[in-house]
């Protein structure tokens, strides 16, 4: 069943139920104004038989209207001849004897139900008139069949015209329903979505619209990292088929420390063959994003990350912090944390010459990494949190090139900036910066996809 034959059939039907109670009470108000016109005509035509008898006249007959007189003994007289006689209940037989009072009743008379009305005479005895109540049942059933037929007949019109104006209004939601599935089958996402106004549906079709922008971008970073990965592993590749041929064509006769050299090359490139694939894959699924944002003291995770880099290199970490402005607690997702804490150590040991020390300094919620390289170009500050970007002064030193850009994704997922610099001194601080716990900005699912639409 589609919306729209839903919607019209919930209208058809409150329009059914409003017009059922408008017709039901209607139907209550018109028997109510039948049944006292019918007590008032009675009255009427009972006043008038007495005044007539006690006249010595006979009134004139009427064929809705049966007329009799009860004596005090309980006998019946029609007042005209040849008509059927009312059966006479005690209270009217009261009413004759006493000649006080009156009385009320419903009979039925050769099959006719008749509403009586007894009243005494001056002379002695009562007149009893009955009125037939088929007339008002005839007219009783004629409103109820009409009151049915014009109820259904609105009710029928009700649902064309909600048919009609729903078709006009849902034309929009066809339409987007229309194109969308043409993008699932086809899954051309530059497929252009219907023009949106500034309604629900209007706001409906924006929503498409955005989220097919961050699925065009989302593609498009994908082919981009696939061509980029694809160039990043020929490299390595091409150098370990290299050396596995050579040492297939020589099969021995190769001096020992040719070999050597050989299988040093082997293990090095296949080493960092594992490390590129290792982050690629890391980088592509974003294993970090199940982890839920918590506050997270910064230097304690600095601390950490330099404790684990000391054992594993021997090199000096120093890890400051700034007595101004005293490092705070930062919403950030623990384990994601602390690896973009190790690539910022590890870039940094990488670029730094033996013998000198890596610093880490924490202030706020601000964390900056600096090393004793070669430093940072003005225009290469941004270009340096790229996936596989190497700048012209580190094209020899070994590394994968996703580092810096996955400490880039981690943080702005978790609304936070990176930044690169050139410091003072020589060499390069690079870091990030993390909203304080308690005031950050957008986070989950929402603020991650924003991360990647800005990567």
């Amino acid at each position: 069943m589609t919306l729209r034959t839903k919607i019209t059939a919930v209208v058809a039907a409150a329009a059914a139920l409003a017009m059922s109670l408008a017709a039901f009470m209607s139907y209550r108000g018109v028997s109510t104004l039948v049944a006292d016109e019918l007590d008032r005509g009675l009255d009427d035509r009972t006043n008038t038989v007495v005044a007539f008898l006690a006249a010595g006249l006979t009134p004139p007959a009427r064929t809705d209207m049966i007329e009799q007189v009860v004596s005090a003994r309980g006998t019946v007289k029609p007042t005209a001849p040849g008509r059927d006689t009312l059966p006479v209940p005690p209270d009217a037989l009261r009413v004759a004897r006493t000649g006080k009072g009156e009385s009320r009743a419903d009979v039925v008379v050769s099959g006719t139900e008749y509403g009586t009305l007894t009243r005494p005479l001056p002379g002695g005895g009562a007149v009893m008139v009955g009125q037939s109540y088929e007339g008002a049942a005839r007219l009783d059933h004629q409103f109820l069949w009409r009151i049915s037929w014009t109820t259904a007949a609105a009710v029928g019109f009700a649902a064309l015209v909600g048919w009609l104006v729903l078709g006009r209004i849902l034309r929009p939601v066809r339409r987007l329903a229309v194109t969308t599935r043409r993008i699932t089958t086809t899954q051309d996402l530059a497929t252009p979505l219907p023009p949106a106004g500034s309604d629900e549906i209007g706001q409906l079709t924006h929503s498409f619209e955005h989220m097919l922008s961050a699925l065009r971008r989302s593609r498009a970073q994908q082919q981009q990292l696939v061509q980029d990965a694809s160039h990043e592993l020929r490299t390595p590749l091409t150098s370990v088929r290299g050396s596995a041929e050579l040492l297939q064509r020589a099969r021995g006769r190769l001096a020992p420390e040719d070999e050597e050299q050989i299988l040093t090359t082997l293990v090095t490139e296949t080493a960092a063959l594992d490390a590129l694939v290792r982050e690629l894959v890391e980088l592509a699924t974003d294993r970090y994003t199940q982890e839920e944002p918590e506050a997270v003291d910064l230097a304690a995770a600095a601390e950490d990350g330099a404790q684990r880099l000391r054992r594993r290199t021997g090199r000096t970490v120093l890890v400051v912090g700034d007595d101004a402005n005293p490092p705070v607690p930062v919403r950030a997702r623990p384990r994601a944390l602390q690896r973009c804490i190790d690539n910022l150590l590890s870039n940094a040991v990488k670029f730094s010459p033996e013998g000198t020390a890596v610093v880490v300094h924490i202030g706020g919620g601000t964390l900056t990494v600096r090393d004793r390289g070669p430093g940072i170009a003005p225009g290469e500050r941004h270009a340096v949190f790229d996936r596989f970007y190497r700048g012209p002064r580190t094209q020899a030193t070994p590394g994968s090139g996703l580092g810096l850009a996955i400490v880039h994704d981690i943080i702005t997922a978790d609304s936070g900036t990176v930044f690169a610099t050139t410091a003072d001194g020589g060499g390069a601080e690079v870091g990030f910066h993390l909203p304080p716990h308690g005031r950050d900005g957008p986070k989950g699912p929402t603020a991650r996809r924003r991360s990647r639409r800005a990567a």
